[in-house]
Order: structure tokens, then C-alpha cells, then sequence
């Protein structure tokens, strides 16, 4: 536990909720007695993200009984990075905090989030990595899927510490402060804010309950955003597919021309022309698609479609 002082930063824990209904009320009081001892100013920050169980009224219970926790009421399931987005450019103080709110992570590894902060020079940011994660095959697979796909997008210093509990400093905010997509997503922001990232190795415990909200078809969709909301990779793999295809017609081309010259006989007709088609109009269609969804996230921001709206909020802070 980190010694009580004056001195340390101010802090500010944003936690996502959506149906936590049965892990409330345990993970704000072992935050709470984490977060005295540190001796600074804080605030807890839930952003209710449309659940469908008693979540919403667990806020306003725990808000009316402590003041340094705040509730935020989305109009409706944005997801959990625009909740996040939410929190964080709610918060007041010095250092931010995100984490789930399944007690997965616990509450009493922000200390170590915090002292690797201040380590040496100072980090901006700094990433909670599980020591095990406990999720099943095909969840890992796709955690892993989707850290390869911020490979490209962060590079590889960064893309393997990523997780949901962060501890970055208040003057990474700016980075979220004028970003109005629907699509957010919170890592790849922080590092259009800062290069300074680290990590320390945290537990990891069992679900409270019920299951991951994160299902293999909501992780795809993820990655999809990540890569075409934030990376030019997928039209570049458009171009290299097309500019393979084009030597390949070529090729296709001078077989057949130097086989009639040669034998005197051409290329079978039918079945050899319908497998060039199919080919050809295959990669045709895959461009197409992947400029599609650059054009489809283009037309969501031309619209000024919100990254989530508040419904409203539950504060007792008497410096607000």
C-alpha cells in the first residue's frame, strides 16, 4: 500500500458499468479503503452504460452515501470505450484510472499502477497487465487477434502491454477532449498523446459473475473499427491485392499468347476463363469492401453522430 501523504496526485478512477449489478457495491468499498490511505484528493467515477439490471440504482445508492463517487447515466449501450470516454473527460484530477467492473481486477493493484508512474523520469501512461488471463480459447484467441491488429495501429512497444486498467497523467486529456467520433478507442488515443508507456504485472481474479460481456463477435467488430477508424493499413492491402492481381492477369496473359504461339493451340475456354473471373472479381470485391467501411465510418462522422449522450447525473461534490 502506498504511504499516506500529501504529496501524492490527485486521482481519478473511471470504471464502465454495464450490468454490474452484483459487483457494485464490493468493488466501491475496497476502492474506497485502497483510496483513503493514499491521502489525496479522489473521485470514483461509474458511467452507467445502459445495463439492464438494478446497476443504475446501485449508483445513485452509492453516490448519495459517499462523495467522492460520482454516476454518470448514459441514454443507452454506446460501448465501453465510449463510456470510458465519458468518465475520463469527466474527471477533475491529476491522475486518471480505468478498470472493469467485474472485480477482475482488484482494486488494491492501483498502487502498483501508481508507483510505476512516478518511476524514474515518470511514465504518462501505464498498463495493468494480467499475469494469466482467464478467459476461454476462443476469447484469447481473439484478445490476441486483436492485439496483433493494434500492432499495426500502435507498434510493438505498445500493443502487447494493452489492457482495460490504465493509470495515465492528466495531460494526456487533451487527446480526448475535441474527439467526437462513435467509434472511440481509448489506447489508440493515448498514444496520439504520448510514446511514454509502461506496464507492471497484475493479478488477475475470477469474475464475480456471470460471463464476459466481450463475445468473440463483439471483439471482430472491435478490431474492424480499430483498423479502419484508425489505420490506413486495410486500403494499402486493397492496393498491394490489386497491384498483385494486375501482374497476375499479365502472367495469365502471356501464358496464353506464348502457348498459342508455341503449340499453336489456345487455353481451353470455359472452365479456365470462369476461374480467372471468379478470382479477378473476388479481389475486385474485397477493395471495394474495405473502402466501403472507410466511406461508412466517414459518412457516421459527417453526420456528427455523438459518441454517447448523458442522461443524467448523480454528484455530490461540493467543488463541482
Amino acid at each position: 500500500m502506498l504511504p499516506v501523504t500529501t504529496s501524492r496526485p490527485s486521482l481519478s478512477v473511471v470504471i464502465p458499468v454495464y450490468n454490474g449489478a452484483a459487483s457494485l457495491s464490493a468493488l466501491c468499498e475496497r476502492l474506497l479503503a485502497v483510496l483513503r490511505p493514499i491521502g489525496a484528493p479522489f473521485e470514483v467515477i461509474l458511467v452507467n452504460d445502459g445495463s439492464r439490471d438494478r446497476s443504475w440504482r446501485i449508483i445513485q445508492d452509492l453516490a448519495a452515501g459517499h462523495p467522492q463517487i460520482v454516476g454518470i447515466d448514459l441514454m443507452r449501450n454506446y460501448g465501453q470505450h465510449n463510456a470510458l470516454l465519458c468518465g475520463i473527460q469527466a474527471a477533475r484530477h491529476d491522475v486518471i484510472v480505468t478498470m472493469d467492473d467485474d472485480l477482475q481486477q482488484p482494486p488494491e493493484e492501483i498502487p502498483a499502477l501508481l508507483t510505476k508512474l512516478d518511476e524514474g523520469e515518470g511514465y504518462d501512461v501505464v498498463y495493468g497487465t494480467p499475469v494469466r488471463e482467464r478467459h476461454g480459447f476462443w476469447r484469447n484467441a481473439a484478445s490476441r487477434f486483436t492485439k496483433a491488429t493494434l500492432l499495426t495501429i500502435l507498434g510493438a512497444e505498445v500493443a502487447p502491454l494493452v489492457s482495460a486498467f490504465r493509470a495515465f497523467r492528466v495531460t494526456v486529456k487533451p487527446a480526448f477532449a475535441d474527439y467526437h467520433s462513435p467509434l472511440p478507442n481509448v489506447d489508440v488515443l493515448l498514444t496520439w498523446a504520448t510514446t511514454r508507456f509502461a506496464a507492471v504485472s497484475v493479478r488477475r481474479d475470477p469474475r464475480v459473475d456471470g460471463s464476459s460481456h466481450y463475445r468473440l463477435r463483439s471483439l471482430v467488430r472491435h478490431t474492424l473499427n480499430m483498423l479502419t477508424g484508425f489505420s490506413i493499413v486495410p486500403l494499402q492491402l486493397a492496393t498491394l491485392t490489386g497491384f498483385v492481381f494486375t501482374l497476375f492477369g499479365i502472367g495469365v496473359f502471356v501464358y496464353v499468347v506464348g502457348r498459342y504461339l508455341v503449340t499453336g493451340v489456345s487455353v481451353p475456354g470455359f472452365p479456365f476463363l470462369a476461374s480467372i473471373i471468379a478470382i479477378l472479381s473476388g479481389a475486385q470485391l474485397f477493395a471495394l469492401g474495405i473502402i466501403g467501411e472507410y466511406l461508412g465510418r466517414m459518412y457516421l462522422r459527417a453526420m456528427a453522430r455523438p459518441a454517447y449522450l448523458v442522461r443524467t447525473t448523480v454528484d455530490a461534490r461540493s467543488d463541482r
